[in-house]
């Protein structure tokens, strides 16, 4: 292996061009007579539109079009329409509805799209947006999760009565209720998955463009242009693929919300097409708070059920899923078959069953947010197996090792139809919690007593399903000088890919990592892709890579056969060579790459050095692992302080140890940023999104987390080639139930028993204060 091969720790090639200002983002591309847009959103959570009124606005110098809906249904342009379509409970179907283009008749949430601003440039799309007159009734507006299947609730939409998008189940409902039936303790817990705005650094953006032919180019941050490709043409537009290319640039950020395609890119186009010239719009971070997918948004119900020696018999859960005022295109899949398959967790439990119920509300739609159902369905099973801990008299360790599937029953098929193929969970366990020093928490806990300081030892033990689904394709091109050109269509939007595939590039090919170029992100120069979602990229993307070096390496060894005048079979490749077996004989890859360019090739080979490999996984991988958090809370204030924080990490075979730990660390962030301040608030009455800027919402940010101690217990996947697990989204994952847990273990002493995500310095204090005068008064 060399210093570039797998499991190395290179640092990103890329960093280089990022930090000293070199990358381009799409907000960085400017086309030649380029118009400016921007979007006039809704005020109001629910109403209806009377009149649209534009013709101050037009009159302003400068202005070039306002665009209502109107202007898209006469263009012939479709809605957006969800891929998922969802059986419910009784066999029905899902209620489909569109995702219209701009509002139209109704806006149903606060910065619904109403229409689209376009000008020479942006100051006088400014000037435009205060001048449009739109004359709404306003109407009652729910945005309460729970709420919106209250009898009483605002309806979204006459098509969904009761605000039901779908009721739709799975698992084995009798087992469980017979398993129940003779429990000797049920764990209850009503649990909420708090709404969460993702933030990407790079807020969303769309560059149409069209030629003289009439052929359209969207330029756009995305986390994979193919199916955007897909949509937008066949679906949106109603025209040929090849008659729309998407291209993204550098990406600042996706966290699964940049996955699908919003209204505004079709918007961009169909303004493109109108003005004939380019149209550019560049979100602001209002319009990411008001109108990118929102993430999470979970009221769950759940029960499990336990014998008298703590082990688990079956698993109930009951979910309200918020959707948002329109079903965006995953939305559907996220809380039903992207998450609930893993609510067993790393657990033998026999029997399990699952509701859950989408339902519309007037807020942003909700869709993929980093780990996308997976961190919903972890957070309900560890945290129902604390509150089993607790209603036993068990240990946190103690009942999860009752409880474990053990490593020699792998591969386990869980009651809710996964197989997982490796795993030691115990182990991993184990070595978490000697790391974290959980002998020494006694000392530490007395210590901060005599400080005046709640503390608290959480932990958790996930697992999740990911880097399964669809195939993934690499081609690689050398050139005469031996450089080589990866062309893939996955897209990096942070993680690191130029530098991960090139490694494995690197190290089959016997080459520097420096003379390895990656494409992505352009439908004209990349034929097919996936995108970049459910931590698929490495795994998935890399085995094809991995194939297409065998590819290159193969046709390389038939060039190489004609020019030493020897069979193919006589030829083999090692460090960067050609040799015929047993002799001395041999060519060098770039020698072997220049003479294929001129055209010294065998009968029927074309006259370049390439390969092609595809990669589809028979199988999800899983990845898990166990996290412990060491916290203190201030009873004065509320406030918490993360003092120690250990994960152990089974990612199976790694390729980047260094980008490996940065993504864990990046997804920590966010798990903890969930679990103690982020939350997508709405007013009750009016709608209005309270927590629409970074002075409202509670971004984490540096001081929030301790020095974080990442360590690897790995046991290879065996539905991988390369042994590798999926783990883009881990860290989000585990973060989330290991903080409030062990927030819970802080203030047991105090019998608090639950508190929800959020866990602000308020909630903390009022629950503290509760239960200070509950203990006076008793």
């Amino acid at each position: 292996m060399g210093q570039f091969g797998m499991g190395q720790p290179v640092r990103r090639v890329e960093d280089a061009r990022f930090l000293t200002g070199a990358g381009r983002y799409t907000d960085d591309i400017s086309l030649p007579n380029q118009a400016y847009a921007l979007v006039l959103r809704s005020p109001y959570a629910h109403a209806t539109i009377r009149s649209i009124d534009a013709s101050d606005a037009l009159a302003i110098p400068g202005a070039l079009a306002v665009l209502t809906s109107a202007d898209v249904k006469a263009a012939g342009l479709k809605p957006l329409m969800t891929p998922i379509k969802l059986k419910n409970r009784d066999g029905s179907d899902m209620v489909m509805l569109p995702r219209l283009l701009l509002a139209e008749g109704k806006v149903r949430h606060v910065g619904d799209g109403v229409a689209l601003i376009v000008a020479e440039n942006l100051d006088a799309a400014r000037d435009m947006l205060d001048a449009v007159v739109v004359e709404y009734e306003d109407h009652p507006a729910i945005v309460d999760t729970a709420g919106a299947v209250a009898p009483d609730a605002a309806q979204v939409y006459a098509e969904a009565p009761g605000n039901i998008c779908f009721d739709w189940g799975s698992g084995q409902p009798d087992a469980v209720e017979a398993a129940f039936a003779k429990a000797d303790k049920i764990a209850r817990l009503r649990l909420i998955n708090n709404r969460l705005i993702s933030h990407a650094m790079e807020p969303r953006n769309a560059i149409g463009d069209v030629d003289a032919e009439g052929r359209l180019t969207l330029y756009t941050s995305s986390q994979g242009v193919h199916d955007l490709q897909e949509v937008f043409a066949e679906e949106v537009f109603g025209i040929g693929r090849d008659r729309l290319r998407v291209v993204t640039p550098d990406v600042g950020g996706g966290f699964g919300t940049k996955i699908f395609p919003y209204p505004e890119q079709a918007l961009v186009l169909l303004a493109a097409q109108t003005l004939k010239r380019p149209v550019k719009w560049t979100g602001e971070r209002s319009d990411s708070s008001q109108a990118d997918a929102h993430g999470r948004d979970n009221v769950t119900e759940a029960a499990l059920a336990l014998d008298a020696e703590g082990k688990f018999l079956a698993l109930s859960v009951d979910t309200i899923a918020n959707l948002g005022g329109y079903i965006s295109p995953y939305g559907p899949f996220i809380p039903t078959l992207a998450g609930t398959m893993m609510l067993t967790g790393v657990y033998a439990i026999p029997a399990a069953s699952v509701r859950v119920r989408g339902v519309f509300t007037h807020t942003a739609p909700v869709d993929a947010y980093r780990g996308a159902g997976r961190p919903e369905a972890a957070y309900v099973i560890e945290r129902m197996v604390e509150e089993a801990a607790r209603i036993t008299g068990l240990s946190s360790a103690e009942i999860r090792r009752r409880n474990f599937i053990p490593a020699a029953s792998m591969p386990f098929k869980t009651a809710l139809g996964q197989t997982y193929d490796s795993g030691d969970f115990n182990q991993t366990l184990t070595e978490a919690l000697t790391l974290a020093d959980v002998a020494g928490f006694e000392a530490r806990l007395a210590e901060a007593k005599a400080r005046g300081k709640l503390r608290g030892l959480g932990l958790s033990s996930y697992i999740e399903a990911c880097a399964g689904g669809s195939p993934e394709d690499a081609r690689l091109e050398m050139d005469a000088a031996g450089k080589v050109t990866l062309f893939i269509g996955t897209q990096s939007n942070g993680q690191g890919h130029a530098t991960a595939y090139g490694q494995l590039a690197a190290d089959g090919l016997g080459i520097d990592i420096a003379d390895i170029h990656m494409i992505q992100g352009d439908t004209d120069r990349v034929r097919t892709g996936g995108g970049t979602g459910g931590s698929r990229s490495v795994p998935v993307g890399g085995v094809a890579v991995t194939k297409a070096v065998d590819a290159l390496i193969e046709k390389g060894k038939r060039i190489a056969a004609h020019l030493l005048e020897a069979a193919p079979a006589d030829v083999e490749f090692a460090d960067g060579s050609f040799t015929i077996v047993g002799t001395d004989r041999r060519v060098g890859l770039t020698e072997v790459a220049a003479q294929a360019k001129a055209g010294k090739v065998p009968d029927g080979e074309t006259p370049e050095l390439d390969g092609d490999g595809r990669w589809k996984p028979p199988a999800a991988t899983y990845p898990n692992g166990t996290h412990v958090v060491e916290l203190e809370i201030d009873p004065d204030t509320g406030g918490v302080t993360l003092d120690r924080y250990v994960v152990v990490d089974d990612f199976g075979a790694v390729v980047n140890p260094l980008m490996l730990a940065g993504q864990v660390h990046g997804g920590i962030a966010q798990g903890a940023g969930q679990a103690l301040i982020e939350e997508a608030a709405y007013d009750p009455e009016s709608g209005q999104l309270i927590t629409g800027s970074f002075m409202d919402y509670g971004m984490p940010r540096a001081d929030l987390l301790p020095q974080i101690e990442f360590h690897l217990k790995n046991v290879p996947c065996t539905t991988n080639p390369l042994g590798i697990k999926g783990a883009g989204e881990a860290g989000a994952i585990g973060a989330p139930p290991a903080v409030i847990n062990g927030l819970l273990n802080a203030l047991s002493p105090l019998g608090i028993t639950h508190i929800d995500m959020p866990a602000t310095p308020h909630k903390l204090w009022q629950a503290i204060q509760a239960a200070q005068v509950q203990a006076a008064a008793e």
